[in-house]
């Protein structure tokens, strides 16, 4: 794993001061690359490339990046792991293909100089995200793997071309200009993340999974745009066509099997290697098939808590007792998890809310003392149904959406007349809101609308408003799939890598620890999409097929228990111990003079929360951490 950035600037740069400026940029990347540094220019045509390594394969000097090609035509920057580097690098040597070491990045390198950017992409099994320079056809093309697992931005800012893992490297140009966009600030209070292709910066973008990016010193930025290389949407289209037929027994073997392959080849590794475990059915089943294939005992990681209600650490150890790993836990009191509030601005480098931030960055930390490589459980909900809003919202759109939209519709509009001219507040607000029921048309929109923390953030944001994005519109992207599954699409699509694998990949890279994603392998991926929803739910039961695949591994009382989140009691330290800290960011004053909020709004849901009439825990922790993320810009 490692941090990756470049740029494109004007042709025939002062050497020494363009080779200074690619360094400064690289090295704000060394918490995800503490082993090696590289940096390549090419100031005549004023490109510029930038590596920090976190040495995994191979650990000699045969992995230092940038890494040119054996006619020296290519140099490439790479983040990520390939797991089938071994059977591509066989298939290469039978085209005359010779390999110095073992790392995956020769091989990449040497698949894109065989079969060029399009098939070389269309064969790699991994999460990657890279950045190649093509000397004689001067293109630099960007790459991002199909799921979102690694990170990737770019941009263009005073003419030059920028691009980099994370967003601080883009900053550390001397042309950068860092603009807060104020509609994706409206889009982080919506969502608790800023959705892609959007970034806070004004400018800069995220490169969407599974698409790829190619410019040129000429290249105009308005005629710029990723293109697709593999799409989830098409995935699931082509699953429906060709669903799976098989028997339920005959559903588990295969899922076994995939998954069993998905986790040995993402265990390999030249460093020591371990296992997030919480005790649910993601982790032990990916815990449990490290274990049946390994021969020493695996490493497994648990962090606890004090508050009983967020506790997951006795469900895990006692999944650790029967599988037979090593098992390590650390029970966090309230005052740790709560210092590590400071840190998060520099952890996440853009505003970001997920509160199980902070026990996911603790996680991390623990685990990194042992080991530089852990597997995930990350990706199991999404695939599988495994989330209990769901079956929630599902329900509620059951008992309202029978109704035909343009008679919901009127319903909602005459509704919003009467809260308005409503004596009672109280009354006013649970109109509102039933108004608010009634308005979508579809049932994927109203799970955009519901699944969300402010739902008018423009009315909170000053000159703001929340830019389009999938969520937009979800029903032109779902296709004719039943609501269920476009809420597990419209997830995967968005939660899952601008939430949850954001949180993973920046949580573990602060610390230098690498976090593979065994059930978002993409064959994984197709393989559920083919599956028809009964093997996913059952009898009111989650997640029903991977359940079955894991009872090979664990008795069911070891995992048959409420689904617990990995979170913290944020509702209570708010009202409590946080709420001096949270005054200060939430000050009216301070809220006037910085410009981006409407304090009233604010104001008000505070004060509601603090009375303990509301529980606005979510939608307090969105402004607090974009005015934390905002503190930390100011002070470098």
């Amino acid at each position: 794993m490692c941090g990756i950035t470049g740029l494109i600037a004007r042709a025939n740069q002062n050497a020494e001061e363009f080779c200074a400026t690619v360094e400064r940029m690289a090295q704000t990347l060394a918490h995800r690359g503490p082993d090696d540094a590289g940096v390549w220019i090419d100031a005549a045509c004023g490109v510029g490339l930038g590596h920090r390594r976190l040495s995994v394969l191979d650990l000699s000097a045969h992995g230092h990046q940038p890494m040119l090609s054996a006619d020296g035509r290519l140099c490439l920057v790479y983040n990520g792991e390939i797991y089938n580097h071994a059977s591509l690098r066989r298939e290469l040597e039978t085209c005359g293909r010779r390999f110095r070491g073992h790392c995956d990045t020769e091989v990449l390198l040497a698949a894109l100089s065989q079969w060029g950017v399009d098939e070389t992409l269309r064969r790699l099994v991994g999460m990657f995200a890279f950045a190649v320079w093509d000397r004689e056809e001067r293109a630099l093309t960007l790459a991002r793997d199909r799921l979102g697992i690694k990170p990737l931005y770019y941009g263009w800012q005073n003419g030059c071309f920028l691009f980099g893992s994370e967003l601080r490297a883009l900053r550390a140009h001397p042309g950068f200009s860092a603009e807060i966009d104020r509609d994706a600030l409206a889009l982080f209070l919506r969502h608790n993340y800023i959705p892609g292709p959007y970034s806070i910066y004004r400018g800069i973008a995220k490169l969407p999974p599974g698409s790829v990016l190619s410019v040129s010193p000429q290249t105009d930025r308005q005629a710029a745009s990723p293109r697709t290389w593999w799409d989830v949407r098409q995935v699931a289209e082509e699953g429906a066509r060709n669903p799976f037929r098989g028997s339920d027994a005959e559903a588990i073997e295969a899922l076994d099997q995939g998954l069993r392959e998905a986790v040995r080849s993402e265990m390999e590794a030249d460093v020591p290697l371990g296992v997030f475990l919480s005790g649910g059915i993601d982790s032990s089943t990916v815990a449990g098939m490290m274990q049946a294939q390994s021969p020493r005992r695996v490493r497994t990681f648990t962090i606890g808590f004090e508050e009983a209600p967020y506790d997951e650490a006795a469900y895990a150890k006692a999944v650790a007792e029967h599988l037979g790993t090593e098992h390590t836990k650390h029970h966090v009191t309230a005052a740790e998890a709560r210092d590590q509030i400071p840190a998060l601005p520099r952890l996440y480098d853009e505003p970001f809310a997920d509160s199980s931030q902070i026990p996911t960055a603790l996680l991390a930390k623990l685990t990194r003392q042992d080991v530089i490589v852990c597997l995930s459980g990350d990706g199991g909900d999404e695939l599988f149904c495994g989330y209990d809003r769901y079956d929630y919202l599902g329900g509620i759109w059951r008992r309202i959406g029978w109704c035909p939209a343009a008679v919901r519709g009127a319903g909602s509009r005459m509704l919003r007349a009467t809260a308005a001219g409503c004596p009672s507040s109280r009354l006013a607000g649970k109109l509102r809101t039933l108004c608010e029921l009634l308005a979508p048309a579809t049932g994927g929109e109203f799970y955009a609308r519901f699944n969300t923390h402010w739902r008018d953030p423009a009315d909170v944001v000053l000159g703001g408003r929340p830019a389009e994005t999938v969520l937009s519109s979800p029903g032109q992207w779902t296709g004719r799939r039943g609501l269920l599954e476009q809420m597990m699409l419209l997830d995967t699509v968005s939660y899952l890598p601008d939430d949850l694998l954001v949180k993973v990949d920046r949580a573990s890279m602060a610390v230098g620890l690498e976090a593979r994603v065994p059930l978002l392998d993409h064959r994984i991926v197709a393989f559920a999409w083919t599956l028809p929803l009964s093997l996913k739910t059952r009898g009111g039961q989650t997640k029903w097929l991977l359940r079955r695949v894991l009872e090979r591994y664990l008795p069911r009382r070891l995992f048959e228990r409420p689904k617990m989140g990995f979170g913290i009691p944020l509702e209570a330290w708010l009202r409590g111990p946080l709420r001096e800290w949270a005054e200060d960011l939430l000050d009216e004053r301070r809220l006037r003079r910085e410009g981006f909020f409407r304090p009233e709004p604010i104001r008000q849901k505070w004060t509601e929360h603090l009375s303990g009439r509301h529980n606005w825990q979510y939608l307090m922790w969105d402004v607090l951490m974009f005015q934390t993320w905002l503190d930390a810009q100011r002070c470098g």
